[in-house]
């Protein structure tokens, strides 16, 4: 028996971009041509003050909370970065709490709904910071370290990308990615960065072709990160009797899965024999 995305789907794509800045205006307008969806990552207490005008030449360039709130609206998932952008493992346990809980607050008034997705500030992790983002009600917190594979994350307190977007491979991967055919497991590309780099760097044609390459597929399930999180922690939650031929959802949501070559729908709530 082996997990599906939602529809029976073998793949999943999620992008990760962090800090609020001007530029993810135009990476917001690219995924929705594109039909795809992300998470953004936003530090609450380093929105741009209404009528700031940053010196010529500025790259890095924070959005006002207005432009904020304008922006990310129901498609796109927005998430904790901590309130100032603190380097985690450098604080105490009680400063560590208070970026995560203070930024993940401000983020519910402001944008509603309940926020439960982080990005570690320089992706810097270490057990203690893990402990802290747990005992703060986060679900999943994204580290910066590359695993140029497409596994399901074990520990979504440690969740590690495929690659960023200026990653070499990056193309290859996607190749790999559209190409593979090896469905024992569904596959996760999940993709990170800043969208001040592409400015910076001169290079928004990379995403755009990233896009093109992945864009309108059936077999791919264009999701946020807290979407993807919450099915596969759902997914988890089934159990199945003894001998494996009865399984029950305890969740709320429609679970899928493959089993001897047929896709199968487990609904909320039900008991399905094999």
């Amino acid at each position: 028996m082996f997990l599906r995305f939602p529809g029976g789907l073998v793949k999943a794509l999620t992008f990760s971009y962090d800090d609020g800045v001007e530029q993810d205006m135009r990476l917001v307008k690219l995924m929705d041509e594109h039909g795809m969806k992300g998470t953004f990552n936003l530090n609450s207490g380093q929105f741009t003050p209404e009528g700031f005008a940053f010196a010529p030449g500025t790259i890095h360039r924070r959005m006002t909370l207005a432009q904020n709130k304008a922006l990310f609206t129901g498609r796109h998932e927005v998430a904790v970065h901590c309130l100032t952008h603190a380097y985690l493992p450098d604080i105490s346990q009680e400063r560590m709490v208070y970026e995560i809980v203070k930024d993940r607050e401000n983020l519910e008034r402001e944008f509603g709904g309940i926020v439960r997705g982080m990005a570690y500030p320089y992706g810097a992790v270490d057990d203690a910071t893990v402990e802290a983002v747990r005992c703060c009600g986060i679900r999943y917190a994204r580290t910066t370290r590359s695993t140029h594979a497409f596994r399901i994350p074990q520990d979504w307190l440690r969740l590690d990308p495929t690659c960023h977007h200026d990653d070499p491979l990056l193309m290859d991967l996607a190749d790999r990615f559209v190409e593979a055919r090896n469905f024992n497991e569904v596959k996760l590309f999940y993709l990170w960065g800043h969208a001040y780099e592409f400015e910076a760097n001169n290079n928004w044609q990379v995403i755009q072709r990233f896009m093109d390459r992945l864009a309108g597929r059936d077999d791919i399930w264009y999701a946020t990160n807290i979407e993807i999180c919450d099915y596969v922690l759902a997914w988890k939650q089934v159990y199945a009797s003894v001998d494996g031929r009865r399984l029950h959802n305890p969740t709320s949501f429609t679970l899928w899965f493959e089993e001897g070559g047929q896709v199968r729908a487990l609904a909320p709530g039900e008991t399905l024999a094999l």
